[in-house]
């Protein structure tokens, strides 16, 4: 097998994607009454209020790595994480590959959900056509920096609860009645425009992601928490305003994700995609 493609949970990549490409998931942790959860491993509970969530332990990644370089054939590991802004992930991943010299390379997305799923899919799809570790990695790395991720939420408490929004900021989207979006600015979750209403919000979520797609190829996918209608709405709206959408998907958020997002939650992520312009994709 060529260069093996690790991602972590969070990717929200759909199985049978990750099974076709061979990429190799790493589960993330949803804390509860002294439970220890491993997303995609054992069951979640229902209503994830109140719960904590926990990246990958470096132990875990270690022995990822090390079965995806038996996998590999010593080709090596491409790791693509979530952003280490929202996770101490990427640093155990870090830790964990010092233990293989060069074998293993790391990304950090700086983006979560398919904003990290896509890197590590179109990473791994040129992994398949016979690319050296350097050139998944530098596709992963080009394709991360291509993609945006906007979010609207039902409420902002359980992100600054998580710390993954400032206590200011979220005080005041809850004073004012905002419906924010929010944006994912170099791996950190930023309010970015300001609506009175839900509809308002998801309005300006597509208008977004439309701008962000412009007229070539383009990923798109549309995250929710519990809210199917919602983004299956949202999903044809940008099918219908997005010219060139080479793959898209709507799936749930994960867990560990949806801890922190709430009930409600619309996520979408735009990632227009390179150009074939490497020798791998040439001439294959």
């Amino acid at each position: 097998m060529p260069v093996v493609v690790v991602t972590d949970s969070s990717a929200c990549i759909p199985q049978e994607s990750a099974d076709a490409c061979g990429i190799q998931v790493v589960p993330l942790h949803v804390l509860r009454d002294g439970c220890d959860l491993r997303e995609g491993v054992d069951a979640m509970p229902s209503d994830l209020s109140g719960v904590t969530t926990a990246g990958a332990s470096p132990a875990e990644l270690s022995e990822a790595y090390a079965r995806a370089l038996d996998m590999s054939d010593g080709d090596g590991v491409l790791a693509v994480h979530i952003s280490r802004q929202l996770s101490g992930t990427w640093e155990a991943g870090r830790v964990a590959a010092q233990e293989f010299g060069g074998a293993v390379r790391i990304v950090d997305s700086q983006s979560a959900g398919m904003g990290l799923g896509y890197p590590a899919l179109e990473a791994a799809r040129l992994a398949e056509k016979g690319a050296s570790l350097e050139e998944a990695y530098g596709r992963a790395v080009d394709v991360a920096s291509r993609g945006r991720c906007y979010i609207v939420v039902d409420k902002l408490d359980q992100l600054r609860r998580g710390g993954r929004i400032g206590t200011a900021a979220a005080l005041l989207g809850t004073a004012l009645a905002m419906k924010p979006i929010l944006h994912l600015v170099d791996g950190k979750l930023v309010l970015g425009e300001k609506t009175r209403t839900t509809t308002k919000a998801l309005a300006r979520l597509v208008d977004s992601a439309v701008e962000r797609a412009g007229l070539g190829r383009v990923a798109i996918a549309v995250h929710h928490m519990r809210a199917r209608e919602r983004a299956d709405a949202i999903a044809e709206q940008l099918a219908e305003c997005i010219p060139d959408v080479a793959e898209s998907v709507v799936t749930d958020f994960s867990a560990v994700i949806g801890a922190h997002v709430g009930v409600g939650a619309i996520g979408v992520v735009v990632c227009p995609l390179p150009e074939i312009d490497s020798a791998v994709d040439a001439n294959t």
